[in-house]
């Protein structure tokens, strides 16, 4: 039976989160994700999360400065001491507000021995601190049409780094849209990377809106993730065509039966 997370990083964007988190309770669905939530106290959103019915799974470490171009600093030479504070911020947030994963974002930087060395140094040291706080470690493949230059493109990347901290707190979170926009086959890998994957997203591809519309049939997609024995949740992080309440019958007539 497929699980779905709304992402409020775009879901209900024309509200504040406290009152996305509630809109996503009324919506039906039993779990959240965030991108940013920090100008919101921890405990407000583990409150909002208890009274809206739904589980809080996971959230970004902080991008860095994008008016600069960044988009995380955990491969980025040089910024090591900030990539500490960021990460011991996600995951101080992430333990007082009921989460469950972090998504450590990689950054905007060429893919040399350099990049290479400091992300996989900053996360063996995240990974010892998620594995004693039981929260999971997530890396992402982002195509480059949506972020030209970011550390990794690629699913088969970003296992390899996976492979190179050697920690089991560290998963892969395969982003459907990225993958089917940035590589193509998404079901084919689906299949190899099975055994990596910590979350999985949606969205349709190429516009990033409902999974309803676009070049990668999301029925046998869902289909194919449930048949895979995959337990998680399907995070739902596309922007709506228009009112999000009323983009949801997606649901109806893509879910599995």
């Amino acid at each position: 039976m497929i699980k779905l997370s709304a992402n409020l990083g775009f879901l209900w964007p024309d509200r504040p989160l406290l009152e996305r988190i509630a809109a996503a309770g009324r919506a039906g669905f039993p779990a959240v994700e965030l991108h940013w939530p920090y100008a919101v106290p921890a405990a407000e959103t583990a409150r909002a999360c208890a009274l809206a019915g739904v589980q809080l799974l996971g959230l970004n470490t902080a991008p860095g400065e994008m008016e600069r171009g960044e988009f995380g600093l955990a491969a980025v030479p040089g910024r090591e001491a900030t990539f500490e504070r960021q990460f011991a911020q996600a995951l101080e947030y992430c333990r007082r507000a009921g989460g469950t994963s972090i998504h450590v974002m990689a950054g905007v930087v060429e893919d040399t021995a350099a990049s290479t060395a400091t992300l996989v140094g900053n996360l063996r040291g995240a990974a010892a601190e998620a594995e004693r706080a039981g929260v999971l470690l997530l890396l992402e493949a982002i195509n480059g049409r949506d972020r030209p230059g970011y550390y990794y493109s690629t699913v088969e990347r970003v296992a390899e780094i996976i492979a190179a901290v050697g920690s089991p707190s560290v998963r892969m979170m395969f982003d459907c849209y990225h993958v089917g926009l940035g590589q193509g086959d998404v079901l084919g890998r689906l299949a190899a990377m099975r055994g990596l994957i910590g979350h999985i997203q949606i969205a349709a591809v190429p516009s990033r809106a409902e999974p309803d519309e676009g070049t990668l049939a999301y029925g046998p997609v869902l289909e194919a993730i449930a048949a895979l024995g995959y337990d998680g949740h399907v995070g739902c992080e596309y922007r709506a065509r228009g009112d999000t309440d009323a983009g949801l019958a997606w649901r109806e007539a893509l879910l599995p039966r």
